[in-house]
């Protein structure tokens, strides 16, 4: 009757295990969403760290700490003159920033249009988000591969 009763014992203690574990790996893969943080807007790389680099990883590879989080991959960054015929598509990537191109992880709630956060961040200041934007895409091209 012992060893039946400590059987139960010993599985009850696994299947609790198992749910404790499990529950600390959907904690891990949570994003948490807070305020946009004001940067230099004539810093494209202190606006990368700052709001790029979390998901797209501080290289550019798609490596960030919230990448597993995430339903869709972060695009590798350093590969985008690669995959355009060696020309690094800057019209494109400033379109993508500024919410005007389709993009399927842009635009949801995973990844926010940047250009709609950097009005906020600038008062309404077109010609400061326009900084925003093209220091920011000067920087990611700074990231292809040579």
């Amino acid at each position: 009757m012992h060893v039946v009763k400590n059987s139960w014992s010993v599985v009850a203690v696994v299947i609790a295990m198992v749910v404790m574990a499990s529950a600390q790996d959907q904690a891990k893969t949570a994003i948490k969403h807070v305020p946009i943080k004001p940067t230099s807007a004539a810093s494209g790389q202190e606006m990368y760290k700052t709001y790029c680099a979390v998901c797209h990883g501080t290289d550019g590879k798609g490596n960030g700490p919230a990448a597993e989080a995430l339903k869709v991959p972060p695009t590798d960054l350093t590969t985008m003159a690669t995959r355009n015929s060696g020309k690094y598509p800057a019209l494109r990537v400033a379109a993508i920033i500024r919410g005007e191109a389709v993009l399927a992880a842009h635009g949801t709630k995973e990844m926010p249009i940047w250009g709609n956060l950097f009005r906020s961040i600038s008062g309404g200041h077109d010609a400061e988000v326009q900084q925003r934007v093209s220091n920011l895409n000067e920087y990611i091209g700074s990231l292809q591969k040579k």
